[in-house]
């Protein structure tokens, strides 16, 4: 036999509704938080710029016999290396992206 008690309970649940979803706060125009594309985009010339420099330093050190650690040097050739290499991603992806915007037709 059905418990009383279990049924009161399915049928309860039977017609609850889920929540509605949160509203978001402030207005609906308002801009994202964070920094925006140009900033980006801005500071990782920046630190590319930056990692290129302390690579030639280090290699200038490393020819003028200032240093000896030439792990310490070729680490940072190689990050520079791979932060020049994604760099050039970046812009070949925003190029191709540009490509094919340029051509839709409105």
């Amino acid at each position: 036999m059905a418990d009383p008690v279990q049924n009161a309970a399915i049928q309860g649940l039977a017609g609850a509704r889920p929540a509605p979803p949160p509203r978001p706060q402030g207005p609906v125009n308002a801009p994202p938080q964070g920094a925006d594309f140009q900033s980006i985009l801005i500071d990782s010339l920046n630190k590319v710029d930056s990692l290129q420099q302390q690579a030639d330093e280090g290699v200038q050190k490393l020819v003028t016999g200032q240093t000896d650690n030439v792990a310490e040097v070729l680490a940072a050739v190689n990050k520079a290396g791979v932060a020049f290499d994604l760099l050039m991603e970046v812009r070949n992806k925003l190029s191709d992206a540009y490509e094919e915007i340029k051509q839709m037709r409105v």
